[in-house]
């Protein structure tokens, strides 16, 4: 069985009725990269009714167990 690592996913939904991106950064536990990427897709259309076209992924980056980020 594969760990759960950390990874930090920063990207951006973009809604036909928006002026602006509405823009979001969040740590998901997953076995890969690929696999945090679904789980965002999933949960950011749940959440807004954002389809996966409108989804952009700027970044995915693996986050180190001690490390947290300052005010988040």
């Amino acid at each position: 069985m594969s760990e759960a690592r950390v990874f930090r996913v920063t990207g951006e939904i973009h809604k036909p009725k928006l002026f602006e991106p509405m823009r979001f950064m969040r740590d998901i536990a997953a076995a890969r990269a690929e696999h945090a990427v679904e789980r965002i897709c999933a949960e950011m259309g749940s959440r807004h009714r954002a389809k996966r076209h409108q989804i952009r992924i700027l970044k995915v980056e693996q986050v180190e167990e001690g490390s947290k980020e300052e005010g988040a």
